[in-house]
């Protein structure tokens, strides 16, 4: 372990800082809006046009890394990202933060692109597992920072925003310090998203309504505690606990799915996480009570993504399983787009509560559609062939049916087939055909032109005469 870490160091630490700093952005637009009494709609929207930008920079990445090489693409994507963070101190038109929020979700969807591209080129067979599973530590440590950092700044100032835009270029000094190789330029992943829907239909509803949650979260879950009167350490901690909750599932949850069939843990999972965000939308919940309903929040709502993205991976062939990453992130970024503006226009219709009455509402479409497409698949096993299937057509009057039928002598098939004219051919009567049944069930016909041979599978009975077509 010790040694991963020092040899993607660089990487770990531009991660580090670059989660840090937009984990700051992110809760600070959330009260600073809040706090400037904005209406729920414009909260969502900001959330929604950073997953969008996510959703945009997947494609421009691709390109940019494959002209300009993944160290040059990654000092310009932080470049514009802290140019744009910027951009909220000096512009209070809300149109334009949108627009700015989509320019910080393309820069940092390049940025992850450098930086998971890069460690999934460099790690091997033997350490790509733990090198992932400290990048997600890392990732999510973060963001907890990230919540820590704003409630030293309590005031909300501009001075979050500094701390932002340090961040966001303190991450370009690693990579470009480090003597790792250079990773080969990006090879775009075709999206085939029938296909999945169609194979993989229970992996993806589940991501999709993930995406909806988690954006949901992020987005408004600092201007809901906010409204409830919290201060502004108290919304950090609030965010804190949340995100320390989902770090620590990752790895129970991972083994547990590995003993439970998959399907039936999320359906388990969904059904919790229902119970969870009613009682925090009913409940006049305050304090350390709080605190620990949105840590069983943490523990469910993510760890849905990467169950249903195992169970995906398990029902795919190892060629498909590029284009299904790259369906799986646009299928998430899409319900993190959706997800805000959808929560917060409830929030603005009923208030605060709908949050995570909301929430309970997903999880119960995300339960019922998850139940429906289970029984459908339970259904199609059922009616998969028999083993024995009525012959009928052109078969029943053709001269290979005598050749299925283990009453009728072999050799005197094969004389009747190969001379049906002969004038000293005599038909078998029945008692003859019936003393000489085949030992095996099955008999086989040769033809003029080649020889047709019937066998029974040997993963099949045999059928009783009395099941036999007569």
């Amino acid at each position: 372990m010790s040694n991963i870490l020092r040899s993607f160091s660089s990487l770990y630490f531009a991660t580090l800082l670059m989660v840090l700093a937009s984990g700051v952005l992110t809760t600070y637009l959330g009260l600073r809006l809040a706090a400037d009494s904005a209406a729920q709609i414009w909260i969502g929207g900001m959330m929604s046009a950073y997953y969008l930008g996510l959703v945009a920079g997947s494609k421009i990445g691709h390109r940019l890394i494959a002209r300009v090489g993944h160290i040059r693409a990654f000092v310009a994507s932080a470049g514009i990202t802290t140019a744009s963070a910027l951009g909220h101190a000096l512009i209070d038109d809300l149109a334009i933060w949108l627009v700015l929020r989509l320019l910080v979700g393309m820069g940092m969807m390049c940025m992850y692109m450098v930086l998971e591209s890069w460690l999934n080129e460099q790690a091997d067979s033997k350490n790509r597992g733990t090198v992932f599973a400290s990048y997600m530590i890392v990732s999510y440590l973060g963001l907890v920072l990230g919540q820590l950092a704003i409630s030293l700044n309590p005031e909300l100032t501009l001075k979050p925003l500094l701390i932002v835009a340090m961040c966001f270029a303190l991450c370009i000094v690693p990579l470009a310090l480090t003597r790792r190789i250079h990773p080969a330029p990006l090879q775009p992943a075709p999206l085939k998203i029938k296909l999945f829907w169609q194979k993989v239909p229970q992996s993806l509803t589940t991501i999709a309504m993930a995406g909806v949650i988690v954006g949901s979260f992020y987005g408004l879950a600092p201007a809901y505690i906010a409204h409830s009167g919290a201060s502004t350490e108290q919304v950090a901690a609030y965010m804190a606990t949340t995100v320390i909750a989902g770090l620590l599932a990752q790895w129970p949850m991972g083994r547990l799915s590995d003993k439970i069939r998959r399907s039936r843990l999320i359906r388990t999972n969904t059904v919790l996480l229902g119970a969870v965000v009613l009682c925090i939308a009913i409940l006049p919940l305050s304090g350390v009570l709080q605190l620990l309903f949105t840590f069983a929040f943490g523990i469910l709502a993510f760890t849905l993504y990467p169950l249903a993205t195992a169970m995906a991976n398990q029902n795919v062939e190892q060629e498909h399983r590029v284009a299904l990453s790259a369906t799986i992130l646009l299928t998430f970024g899409l319900g993190a787009c959706i997800g805000p503006l959808l929560a917060s226009a409830f929030m603005q219709l009923v208030g605060n509560s709908m949050l995570y009455g909301f929430m309970a509402l997903c999880t119960l479409l995300l339960f019922l559609r998850l139940t429906q497409v289970n029984y459908q698949q339970k259904q199609q096993d059922k009616e998969l062939p028999q083993d024995y299937v009525m012959a009928s057509g052109d078969l029943v009057s053709s001269p290979l049916a005598a050749a299925l039928d283990p009453r009728v002598d072999q050799q005197m098939v094969q004389e009747q087939m190969v001379h049906p004219h002969h004038p000293d051919a005599d038909l078998p009567t029945a008692d003859q055909e019936l003393s000489s049944q085949d030992s095996n069930g099955m008999s086989a016909a040769e033809s003029v032109t080649g020889t047709v041979t019937i066998e029974a599978e040997p993963d099949k009975p045999q059928q009783s005469d009395h099941n036999k077509p007569a």
